[in-house]
């Protein structure tokens, strides 16, 4: 399958240029201008549109094995695709946990011929592996996940000695949550007094608060810092935390940050229309930190953007404060949520580029993916910044049937998404039955 595409503005590596790409098994074979191609089976015309690397989302809960009725592989890999990512790292706490080396290549295996996108998968930390994570080796896969803040299962990871010898020993990509769980705990019991079992949404950042964020975030950097850790710090939520992250090129930087699409689109102002639908951890806060964190990402201090994608049923996201899980279901709109910062002379083009693409492929050593570079696998995106969308539950297409954007009319549509060389969404639907993705190449060095 060849593909070539014209008179379209590439978006890559810091500029914008209008080129043509030529796509030859899979791969991207040129870049430059009034390329022609008589042998190319398929000829888009890209005029009025940005052609850009597809997103490399390094964080996502896709549920599989074990949490199928959340979702699939399948599903949430194909609502991926159509909101313009195409690559992904799912978590370890499915059924069974990933966290050992046999389960994560059963896991590997298992994915097999079942994703839409290309695939990784972490490796989970608990109170007693560490000599399964002292076995993964660079290269094997995305690295190592540490949840440091309250959890469900046996993946919390509170006690200092465990913690202590996983920064020292990891000889890969530590990435964690962090939230201090004892200070959430307190807050659990304080409002508990105050208003019984059923807790206004309202008081989930509270809960979940500012105080639980900086604790877990300083005793992580701190560990990092001590031990030479390569730490990556997911979903920043506060303003104040900024202070442990440096602005920059994060090609020399050995602690890094990622931000979340949700935390940049809602603020504690919206629990009153969105309730528990807009319930997850760590939780949406203030106005101010969300205007904190687009600035931060503005100006590279937050290195990477990425969704934390999370389903739960309908039924599990109602009912008192309690029983509401936590987490949201987002790869679909998550890139044109994005693209609104663009609108609003928020964001430069190219710094969501980088965010969402370069930056998570030099970050993880990701092999031949995130740019659009010649040899590169063709994983490119066209957008349209002109064709709004709303979101809409015809539209959606993730197992659990629902979206926390749900009404909204976003200015952006994800036109076109190429997976290795293939198209597979085209003009708001899926164009292929097949299931495209690879395992992602993690280079050892």
């Amino acid at each position: 399958m060849s593909i070539l595409i014209l008179n379209g503005s590439v978006v890559n590596e810091g500029n914008v240029s209008q080129q043509d790409l030529l796509i030859e098994n899979g791969r991207i074979s040129q870049i430059g201008k009034d390329l022609q191609s008589k042998s190319a089976a398929q000829v888009i015309d890209a005029r009025g549109k940005l052609v850009l690397p597809g997103m490399i989302d390094d964080q996502v809960h896709f549920r599989e094995p074990g949490l199928d009725h959340k979702g699939r592989l399948a599903t949430e890999s194909r609502a991926a695709i159509a909101g313009g990512i195409t690559s992904f790292f799912d978590m370890p706490n499915v059924s069974p946990q990933t966290v050992t080396l046999e389960r994560l290549e059963e896991k590997f295996q298992y994915a097999a011929n079942k994703c839409a996108g290309n695939y990784a998968f972490y490796l989970g930390a608990t109170n007693d592996n560490i000599d399964e994570l002292r076995r993964l080796e660079r290269g094997v896969t995305c690295g190592i996940k540490i949840f440091m803040g309250a959890s469900t299962g046996t993946m919390l990871v509170d006690d200092d000695d465990v913690l202590e010898k996983i920064f020292a020993d990891a000889q890969t990509m530590v990435v964690t949550h962090c939230e201090d769980s004892p200070t959430i705990y307190a807050n659990e019991d304080k409002f508990r007094a105050e208003y019984g079992e059923d807790i206004p949404l309202q008081m989930h950042p509270k809960i979940r608060s500012e105080e639980a964020c900086y604790m877990s975030s300083l005793k992580a950097t701190n560990l990092a810092k001590k031990h030479g850790t390569n730490l990556h710090v997911l979903h920043l939520t506060t303003a104040k935390e900024l202070e442990f992250f440096q602005a920059g090129a994060i090609d020399n930087k050995q602690i890094t940050v990622e931000v979340c699409a949700h935390h940049l689109f809602f603020s504690e102002n919206d629990y009153e229309e969105r309730g528990g639908f807009i319930k997850c951890n760590p939780a949406i806060k203030r106005q101010e930190d969300r205007d904190a964190l687009v600035k931060a990402l503005a100006e590279s201090r937050i290195d990477v953007v990425a969704t934390d994608h999370a389903p739960h049923t309908l039924a599990e996201k109602t009912g008192t404060y309690f029983k509401i899980a936590a987490g949201l279901p987002l790869v679909q709109y998550a890139f044109v949520s994005l693209l609104e910062l663009v609108h609003d002379n928020k964001l430069t083009i190219e710094r969501l580029v980088e965010a969402s693409s370069h930056s998570v492929a030099k970050r993880f050593n990701v092999i031949d993916r995130g740019y659009l570079r010649e040899g590169y696998w063709a994983d490119v995106i066209l957008v349209d910044m002109n064709q709004t969308i709303i979101d809409t539950p015809d539209k959606v297409l993730y197992k659990c049937g629902w979206s926390p954007f749900n009404g909204y009319e976003f200015r952006s549509s994800i036109d076109t998404t190429i997976v290795n060389g293939q198209m597979v969404y085209n003009n708001g639907q899926l164009t292929t039955e097949e299931f495209l993705g690879k395992r992602i190449e993690f280079s050892s060095e």
